[in-house]
């Protein structure tokens, strides 16, 4: 008997994944269906339906099609990324039938090798002579250390559910899908009695050159990475100390305070007046951050929250404006709805409220998991991101963005130092302000969605002078 009856790849953008996908689907009696649960497409782009399951029927109720991947003849499965749809994740960790096979890659390569398929276009190459002009990307330190944080938390979620269930995974890196030893290791470790005589030859590595070459701003990038242990990032996805989320953006004044950002938040104007108090110190790991504390013996830390309402409001202007969340959008079109207008074009002002009250009616679901996408840190409730900070660093003060002046000049007065002025930013910076679109009912869907954020931290309806 075998010891599986299906199996998932755990992966992420730019990791590999397509060429091991080729690979199994080189054994014979082994499918593997691509990315069956990807909330903006199923399986395969311009694929409407999947082992007879419309993308609809799926969105509706994920663990059918998982059920029909399941009871395919031979060994079915797919892939799945941190953004996948999460309501079927628990199914496939919880099934000790199921196996786990996880790909990694080196975070700055899988990150570089991202920015360069966004600019050409191009995601996979058959064949060089078919391969299109590829500028050199940009490497963004704050966009890397959000792709590093977003591999991280992905992999420490996998990595518990693995050992609290008694189980293991065959752990594969990116240069390991393209050694046949390995792959046909995979196949005897899945139970697969055939073998693979050569690789994939449907596939072939898009851009080989050294990073040194695909990067315009390389030495850039060296800075920024100096600051990063090495041994931790080159192997990140599997051995990475468990950390507290945020732990790199965590700022620290010679003063003896700590700011414990809640993003999207006001990091800028918070380290330029921790920078009047003395130099500022981040880019913390938990070792570092536990070496900053013992230098600074009476130190306090803080964290910073903002109304409900004006929360999703600028979460809804960033879900418009960014380009990063194309797809998302699309999602929330065809599969939720939702209001939004045509890609490329602004929401008008008169259409505003409305679609803001719509996407908070799906935010409500989709904070309690009943969603295809996942739950995006843009939008996360304040009272489960203040939690995981508090799994390394509970703060002393929790702060009220409507009184930072105040709440501030009281930090200051913790450790016995004179609080520099601090001029408060404007708080909204949508092209449509809440203060010309807020209505009751717009309070009240936000205080349904944010419920425990309400209560957490005694929020009140907002007011409008404060927006």
């Amino acid at each position: 008997m075998s010891r599986f009856d299906c199996f998932v790849v755990f992966a992420e953008m730019r990791t590999g994944s397509n060429l091991l996908e080729a690979a199994l689907n080189d054994l014979p009696g082994v499918t593997c269906h691509g990315e069956a649960f990807n909330p903006a497409l199923i399986g395969y782009p311009k694929r409407t339906e999947l082992l007879g399951i419309p993308r609809e029927i799926r969105d509706g109720d994920p663990m059918l099609l998982w059920a029909r991947i399941r009871s395919a003849e031979g060994l079915n499965g797919c892939r799945f990324f941190h953004d996948h749809d999460p309501r079927v994740l628990s199914a496939m960790l919880e099934d000790r039938r199921c196996a786990k096979i996880v790909l990694t890659r080196n975070p700055v390569e899988s990150y570089v090798s991202l920015k360069l398929a966004r600019a050409t276009g191009q995601w996979k190459l058959g064949d060089a002579k078919h391969r299109k002009d590829t500028p050199q990307a940009d490497f963004d330190a704050a966009e890397f250390e959000a792709h590093l944080q977003t591999l991280q938390g992905f992999q420490i979620t996998l990595m518990r559910a693995l050992q609290c269930s008694g189980q293991t995974a065959f752990y594969i890196d990116y240069e390991d899908a393209q050694d046949l030893a390995v792959l046909n290791g995979l196949a005897d470790w899945l139970g697969v009695a055939g073998r693979l005589t050569a690789l994939p030859s449907s596939l072939v590595v898009q851009n080989p050159e050294a990073l040194e070459e695909k990067v315009a701003n390389f030495p850039a990038m060296e800075a920024a990475l100096a600051k990063i242990d090495r041994f931790n990032l080159s192997r990140t996805p599997n051995f990475e100390p468990r950390r507290g989320p945020g732990v790199p953006g965590f700022v620290g004044c010679d003063a003896g305070l700590l700011y414990l950002p809640i993003r999207p938040g006001l990091e800028a104007p918070i380290r330029g007046w921790l920078a009047k108090l003395g130099p500022v110190e981040s880019d913390f790991s938990q070792k570092t951050l536990r070496q900053w504390k013992r230098k600074h013996p009476g130190h306090r830390s803080f964290t910073v929250v903002r109304h409900p309402v004006l929360r999703a409001h600028l979460a809804f202007a960033a879900l418009l404006s960014q380009d990063g969340m194309a797809d998302t959008r699309e999602v929330l079109r065809r599969s939720y709805k939702l209001p939004l207008p045509p890609e490329g074009k602004p929401m008008v002002p008169q259409d505003w409220a409305a679609g803001l009250l719509a996407f908070l009616g799906w935010l409500k679901t989709n904070l309690n998991a009943q969603t295809s996408l996942a739950v995006h840190p843009l939008w996360a409730s304040q009272s489960a991101s203040l939690q995981g900070i508090a799994q390394f660093t509970p703060p002393d003060l929790v702060a009220r963005e409507d009184r930072l002046a105040e709440d501030l000049a009281a930090l200051a007065q913790m450790i016995s130092v004179p609080a520099p002025a601090f001029a408060a930013p404007q708080g909204d910076t949508a092209p449509v302000k809440l203060a010309d679109v807020w209505t009751p009912e717009l309070e009240q869907a936000a205080a349904d969605t944010y419920a425990r954020d309400y209560m957490t931290f005694g929020f009140g309806p907002w007011k409008r002078k404060k927006g």
